[in-house]
Order: C-alpha cells, then sequence, then structure tokens
C-alpha cells in the first residue's frame, strides 16, 4: 500500500480555483524546501488536497525530483480526481496520510456539488446529516 501526503489548497477560494490549476495542464510539480523523508513509500500514492476544511480531491504521486537550487519537486499526474469529502484541520506545509484514512473516489457520474465549509460540514456531521 503506497502512502499518501496532504496538502493545502492554498490560493484557491473553491472548487473551481482548484480545478482551474489543472485544466489545460501537461504536467503538475508543487516544489517543496525539503523531500519527505518517506518519499519512496509515496510514489504511486497520492497528494490529497484541503479545501475549506475538508479533503475533497487527490493526484496521483509520480515521483519526487530535485531542481537545480537544491528544493524538490512533487510530480504529481496532471488529473485531479474527486473525493468523498471528509473533514481534515489546515496545517503547514504536508502531512502523510495512510489508506485507512483516506477518503474513497467518487464513482462515475457522482457529484457532490461545491465543497461544504468546514465549519458547517462539522456541524452537519454533529448531526447526523453527512
Amino acid at each position: 500500500m503506497p502512502l499518501h501526503m496532504t496538502k493545502i489548497a492554498f490560493g484557491a477560494k473553491s472548487w473551481k480555483d482548484l480545478a482551474g490549476w489543472y485544466k489545460n495542464r501537461s504536467e503538475i510539480a508543487l516544489t517543496t524546501k525539503y523531500r519527505p523523508t518517506r518519499h519512496e513509500e509515496m510514489v504511486g500514492g497520492s497528494l490529497y488536497w484541503i479545501l475549506n476544511h475538508s479533503l475533497v480531491a487527490r493526484s496521483e504521486i509520480l515521483s519526487f525530483t530535485e531542481t537545480p537550487d537544491g528544493r524538490w519537486n512533487i510530480n504529481l499526474k496532471p488529473e485531479l480526481v474527486r473525493v468523498h469529502q471528509k473533514r481534515k484541520r489546515a496545517h503547514q506545509g504536508w502531512r502523510y496520510l495512510t489508506d485507512d484514512n483516506a477518503p474513497a473516489d467518487l464513482a462515475d457520474g457522482e457529484d457532490v456539488g461545491d465543497v461544504l465549509p468546514g465549519k458547517m460540514a462539522a456541524k452537519l456531521e454533529r448531526l447526523g446529516l453527512i
């Protein structure tokens, strides 16, 4: 089982913003100062995006490559896969995520609409509505 990671979609205000990052792109690379310690376990896993305090989508991690200035690129498959929304607190940088804690992909034709704000999703979850 590959290991996954989570990252905040910093700058994205909506699902439309996040999806726009992938539009008409043949490759996606996120740059980070440090390579994850467990990077070898993550190739074939996914980067899960956090938007409005919820995991909402993922992209497969293809590789990690060093840049000329000593930073690291996290190379992603240029495909954004929507997942069942799962609450996740915001954090700096990235965090590891296991298969057991990762949300399932949405089925073909399944749509959840736009992402609920985290506080609203938490209240609805406590009420047993989601």
